[in-house]
């Protein structure tokens, strides 16, 4: 079995976990919540959610992943000849996601600036589909759990692109001002008379939250604990028929698969098939 996205569904399914950073720091494993989510998404991919031999499972992770990120360049992390995962925490379902210098992709490209040198050498690669995974915590606690594709979630890069130029043509357009080279919106330069001091004009750019994008689509619970995946057909097809058969195999009250259409991003008024996941507790 490949590792891919229905993997992991069906570790989230079959292997549960209660409270989240309890579970983490009992292995010494998290420090904060953000700890503990980012570690429980690595091992439901690796299927290391239960292994507590540290050393088995750092190399599980290594043939899983690789590329293991960090806080200030997307992505989180990189499934080995697979898709990029960009992890989220928030702690109101309802939430929009701060993404800060980085707008949100419907695909992640080897020659994105804002990529890493080292996440841009981890493999030969050119372009990777990328998860947005949107953790809802609450104190200790993961309440919500929503999975999905940027192509399902964010416009082509062009549109963002778009707009960023744009206002980056008009910032630098100021007279009577010193800029410098930068990868953000601007960069004024000797602002003082010692001409010591700059300013740095960054763009902070948010999404609003998938529970809400997709609130067409499907209505939260108040359960427990409530994990949803939404995959476009094309993507859902293009897994492996034995990886699709096992997770199908699951589907019980509480697991269900569901055929759905979603909107287009680029032109919403375009429909498109998807799979809608669901697991509640």
């Amino acid at each position: 079995m490949n590792v891919n996205i229905l993997v992991a569904i069906s570790n989230i399914v079959t292997n549960q976990v209660g409270e989240l950073k309890g579970f983490y720091e009992s292995r010494n494993r998290a420090n904060s919540m953000g700890d503990a989510l980012e570690n429980y998404i690595k091992d439901i991919f690796a299927g290391t959610l239960l292994e507590t031999n540290e050393q088995v499972r750092l190399e599980k992770l290594s043939r899983t992943f690789s590329y293991l990120g960090n806080q200030n360049n997307p992505p989180d992390m990189i499934i080995r000849n697979g898709d990029a995962i960009e992890v989220k925490k928030i702690e109101n379902p309802r939430s929009a996601l701060a993404l800060n210098s980085s707008y949100p992709k419907a695909k992640l490209y080897a020659n994105n600036r804002m990529i890493s040198t080292v996440c841009r050498n981890c493999e030969e690669w050119i372009e990777k589909d990328i998860i947005y995974s949107v953790g809802v915590v609450n104190k200790n606690h993961l309440s919500k759990l929503f999975f999905v594709y940027g192509v399902d979630y964010a416009a082509s890069s062009d549109i963002y692109e778009r707009i960023k130029t744009v206002i980056s043509t008009g910032v630098n357009s100021i007279p009577s001002v010193e800029f410098g080279e930068t990868k953000e919106l601007g960069r004024v330069n000797r602002v003082d008379p010692l001409g010591i001091t700059y300013l740095r004009i960054r763009g902070m750019w948010g999404i609003e939250n998938p529970v809400k994008v997709f609130s067409y689509a499907y209505t939260p619970s108040n359960n427990d604990f409530e994990f949803v995946a939404i995959i476009n057909i094309d993507k859902y097809n293009s897994f492996a028929n034995d990886d699709r058969k096992a997770l199908e195999k699951l589907v019980n009250d509480s697991f269900t698969i569901s055929d759905i259409k979603i909107k287009e991003p680029d032109n919403p008024c375009k429909l498109k098939d998807a799979k809608l996941i669901i697991f509640r507790r």
